[in-house]
């Protein structure tokens, strides 16, 4: 049978009101919501729970026998789901997240906002680390869990992918490399360039897909982190290439992201965690709401 709770609470309401204007009006719906959403209560039970006449609307048999049936399995789901809502705001306790800077920017705040909402009383500690820096930290255990795009290699590491992530070009809108919708490296050679440093591992990706290119930007200000360098932008000091979510999303009124192109450059951001280490209650639950966080 296909009805949801309310399809039930239109049914109740016509029930107790005697009357599918008023139904709509308590239930604040149009009256033809209201009597689609009955249809299809009586249509997946089978049954006329109704009788209807330009006058008036008037129980069946079959209706007057359902009500308190229907009334009681409304009351039981609400419960239910009260004493779940009453179980998340008592949950407490303290989860320790490893994550590398790019991703605290702009990924990270809004799904921890959304998770403190839903179960104030868990309180959650962030080392906003470099990559390697993130993989000891959970290997040693001084973590719950990390948020990282290295350690799928690492056989004593659990790694949970969440998406791939292209690098993009970092710049500001009035740039003269805003307006394009995409840059080659070679497109960057003649603009003031800010790179990351040597022994990063967003550094040694880039790198990595440049090995065969023998023109590649060179830099006059060199940082370690990506929000430094995203900053440095932002600053208007140059240009600079970053994963795409440690920049802000599209309608930011300074920063553009453009995409790169001959190579692409690429990571796989994912959750990393000790093979064979159970977490606790309260660390699964942020483990699992970022695994099934909206993507952007």
């Amino acid at each position: 049978m296909r009805f949801d709770l309310t399809d039930l609470r239109a049914f109740l309401a016509v029930a107790d009101l005697s009357s599918f204007r008023s139904a709509a009006e308590a239930l604040h719906l149009s009256q033809s919501a209201v009597s689609r959403r009955v249809d299809k209560l009586e249509a997946a039970l089978g049954v006329r729970l109704l009788d209807r006449t330009t006058r008036k609307v008037e129980l069946t048999t079959v209706g007057r026998s359902f009500v308190p049936r229907a009334r009681n399995v409304l009351n039981e789901l609400e419960s239910a789901l009260v004493g779940v809502q009453d179980i998340a705001e008592r949950l407490s306790g303290l989860v320790t997240i490893a994550c590398v800077p790019s991703a605290v920017g702009y990924f990270l705040p809004d799904r921890i906002r959304r998770f403190h909402e839903q179960y104030p009383l868990i309180r959650i500690k962030v080392i906003d680390e470099s990559s390697s820096t993130v993989l000891t930290t959970v290997a040693r255990g001084d973590a719950d869990f990390g948020l990282t795009y290295i350690g799928i290699q690492d056989a004593d590491i659990e790694f949970t992918p969440l998406l791939e992530e292209p690098f993009v070009l970092a710049a500001r809108r009035d740039h003269p490399l805003a307006r394009r919708r995409s840059v080659s490296w070679e497109d960057l050679e003649q603009y003031d360039f800010i790179s990351l440093a040597q022994g990063s591992g967003n550094r040694f990706l880039i790198d990595q897909a440049l090995a065969q290119s023998a023109r590649r930007p060179r830099w006059f200000c060199e940082v370690q982190h990506v929000p430094a360098l995203v900053s440095l932008v932002e600053a208007g000091a140059g240009i600079g290439v970053v994963p795409r979510l440690a920049m802000p999303r599209a309608d930011h009124p300074t920063l553009v992201s453009i995409r790169l192109k001959n190579p692409a450059v690429s990571r796989t951001l994912g959750l990393i965690h000790r093979r064979g280490r159970t977490l606790s209650a309260v660390a699964t639950l942020l483990f699992d709401s970022l695994v099934d966080s909206p993507r952007r």
